[in-house]
């Protein structure tokens, strides 16, 4: 029975060995998938070791070294990274923001407006793109959390239906600017790339740029927020009950939209960070990227928490980095799929048990003080007929 318990409170308990043990389930039945279908699952995992230290092996068995491919995962990693934070926040603060992708394009969309027509000043205009990009995420986010706290309108079919809005918006913003053709601007003026030559001649010319530090800082600023200052706490209040945290004064009108607007500014951040950083021009997307819809699977597996986060950040990052690689190993890239997939069952199977084992106590409870209650009343009507 000590064990039994013991195992329930494991289940119950939301915490980063759970995460571990489902992201760990996820690459044992990818084994076995890549097994049954007659590839050696060695050559998948050769490919994330090659992406996560550099370290790979030639064709003549011997083994060789090029940080390069450490910068490549380091870049892909960071949008996931900041779009988990961007969910991540929002359900700190029980509110289930599926728009994270729409937050992303207008955040992009603007950074790449700003780089093309604000003045080229050097070590000033990166910067304002930036800025504009976080600020136009969190606009994005906040008309959300104000059309939700203001009239209970649900913020999952508002981000839905703005996340359309933002793609046609984008492509209508980008089209009108001078010299765009049906796939892309002008060429970006230097002075608003966010790359480093140092940190590409330190990863031997990866794509590696100033956007990983903006994921760092972004993760700090995240578990600042949420766990040392009153903000956070009043976010978190709300998350777990609006009643009882507008009984205690917390304002949760203005909690609602402000941790709408932050996880916003989170996927503006994002977006400006890939419009900048990975490309030279901008682009007229014609579909979503799916950052944003792959930062909730980060955030669950993350937990919500900023460094749960971070480092499923990372992971996901490592399973995009490593889709051609695994190709160069005869392993299909969409393996990497699979993994996200599974994991994100799992995960929806440990809440599923949660919750039922959760129900199946209460009903427990229920019963018992029932019949506590039945014999109560018992008991009194028995000392009645004595009397």
């Amino acid at each position: 029975m000590k064990n039994k318990r013991t195992f329930k409170e494991l289940l119950l308990k939301s915490d980063g060995a759970n995460s571990v043990v489902v992201v760990l389930l996820g690459f044992v039945f990818a084994t076995i998938l890549v097994a049954c279908v007659g590839r050696n699952p060695a050559g998948m995992y050769k490919a994330f070791l090659q992406s996560l230290t550099g370290l790979f092996q030639k064709k003549d068995g011997s083994w060789s070294w090029n940080i390069r491919y450490v910068g490549e995962w380091l870049a892909i990693s960071v949008p996931y990274i900041l779009t988990g934070l961007c969910m991540g926040f929002a359900a700190r603060a029980g509110l289930f923001n599926i728009g994270g992708e729409g937050q992303y394009i207008i955040g992009m969309t603007v950074a790449q407006v700003i780089a093309l027509n604000f003045a080229q000043i050097p070590g000033v205009h990166w910067i304002v793109a930036i800025l504009c990009a976080i600020v136009a995420g969190a606009v994005w986010g906040g008309v959300v959390g104000f059309l939700k706290a203001k009239f209970e309108v649900s913020e999952v079919v508002t981000t839905i239906m703005l996340n359309y809005v933002a793609l046609y918006l984008s492509r209508i913003i980008t089209m009108s600017i001078p010299g765009t053709n049906t796939y892309k601007t002008l060429n970006f003026p230097e002075t608003v790339k966010i790359k480093w030559s140092f940190l590409s001649s330190i990863t031997n010319g990866s794509t590696l740029n100033i956007g990983i530090f903006f994921a760092i800082v972004a993760v700090i600023l995240y578990w600042f927020l949420m766990e040392k200052t009153n903000l956070g706490f009043g976010l978190r209040a709300t998350g777990f009950n609006k009643d009882a945290a507008r009984y205690a004064g917390i304002p949760v009108v203005s909690s609602i939209v402000i941790s709408m607007a932050i996880s916003g500014a989170f996927a503006g951040l994002a977006g400006g960070t890939v419009a900048l950083g990975s490309f030279n021009y901008g682009r007229v997307i014609s579909s979503m990227d799916n950052y944003g819809f792959t930062g909730i699977a980060v955030a669950l597996v993350g937990n919500n928490t900023a460094l749960g986060t971070g480092l499923a950040g990372l992971l996901f990052g490592l399973l995009h980095a490593s889709q051609t690689l695994m190709q160069s190993q005869k392993i299909p890239k969409e393996i990497t799929f699979i993994i996200q997939g599974l994991i994100v069952i799992f995960i929806a199977l440990r809440e599923g048990i949660r919750i039922f084992i959760l129900w199946r106590d209460k009903k427990k409870a229920n019963k018992a003080l029932s019949k506590a209650m039945v014999a109560d009343s018992a008991e009194k009507a028995a000392k009645e007929a004595d009397k």
